[in-house]
């Protein structure tokens, strides 16, 4: 199938482009949200390509893939056609809901012309489809390989923006966990955080895994996202997780790799406890990266993309079998 989508969320869109499809992002030249083109530090295939806005209209596409509501507006002046209507299309919510839950409602609530595709079940609960037809399609990672040697006696915190963000990403929380161990914090704008954890900076995603597994565990305080991505490549990489039991974490994390409580004492005590216990720390983040390989491996994320995508152009797929 050919599909074009838009590169938002670099860990997420590389994950998709490894599957067997041709695959196409817009590229504009500023390089601007609505047209990033190809990730320049991530790996993807030869399979992805980059194309212009005004070079998209002659495309065939089988599907569209959308993350965002303008870009019903985008693909509709971009393409020539109504997506949904003129070509398949499913709209990827990688988001937990804001606001109250009775305004929970989805951009695309009410239309019977596209699949709402949800990344956890905690989002799916959340949000109002209003009949939408939807599903769910859990994360997957490429698998960085078992990294970890837990060498330095500290904390990996990965956030972007944590002083902007605050307590929707728990950077008030640092604080508190930084009293029982050192805590390293990766992360655009890391530097400016205004937190007592030491900044490590925006590094290159290849690198920030390597950095990542020299810690001795890892620390995700965010109260309130989808299911960070972080999170998981942390678990792959075979390290400890201590964890905030909000929105999906709790079904992601078993509790034999590492805490997940929302008593932040609790918490503060289990990260001390790995840090200072290599042992503990090595053999539960073991746990860690086996849970991880058995929910979030790339194989099942793109096995449920294939059939989702059948299901949305039929035709298309199966003469493409």
């Amino acid at each position: 199938m050919r599909i074009l989508l838009w590169h938002v969320h670099g860990a997420w869109t590389t994950a998709f482009v490894h599957g067997d499809h041709d695959y196409v992002v817009p590229v504009t030249d500023d390089r601007g949200p609505d047209g990033v083109g190809i990730a320049r530090t991530y790996d993807w295939p030869d399979r992805v390509r980059e194309l212009p806005p005004e070079a998209l209209r002659e495309e065939p596409f089988d599907a569209v893939i959308l993350q965002r509501p303008r870009e019903l507006e985008l693909a509709e002046a971009w393409l020539g056609r109504r997506p949904g209507r003129d070509v398949p299309a499913i709209y990827v919510e990688h988001n937990a809901p804001q606001g109250r839950i009775a305004d929970m409602r989805h951009s695309v609530a009410g239309r019977d012309d596209l699949l709402l595709v949800h990344v956890t079940h905690f989002n799916a609960l959340f949000w109002d489809a209003a009949g939408t037809p939807q599903t769910v399609i859990e994360h997957g990672i490429v698998d960085p390989g078992e990294r970890y040697t837990g060498e330095l006696a500290r904390a990996a915190v990965v956030i972007n923006e944590a002083r902007r963000r605050g307590r929707v990403t728990g950077t008030d929380l640092l604080a508190r966990f930084a009293r029982e161990v050192p805590l390293d914090l990766f992360g655009i704008d890391a530097d400016r955080s205004g937190t007592p954890a030491t900044p490590a900076g925006d590094v290159p995603h290849a690198r920030l895994h390597e950095e990542m597994a020299r810690r001795r565990a890892y620390l995700h305080p965010i109260r309130w996202t989808s299911l960070g991505l972080s999170l998981l490549e942390a678990m792959h990489l075979g390290m400890p997780v201590v964890a905030l039991g909000t929105t999906e974490v709790r079904e992601a994390v078993p509790p034999e790799a590492g805490a997940v409580s929302t008593d932040v004492e609790a918490l503060a005590r289990a990260l001390a406890r790995l840090v200072h216990d290599p042992d503990e720390a090595r053999e539960r983040g073991r746990v860690a990266r086996a849970a991880a390989l058995a929910r979030y491996g790339l194989g099942r994320f793109l096995a449920d993309w294939d059939r989702t995508l059948a299901s949305v152009a039929p035709a298309t797929a199966l003469e493409a079998a």
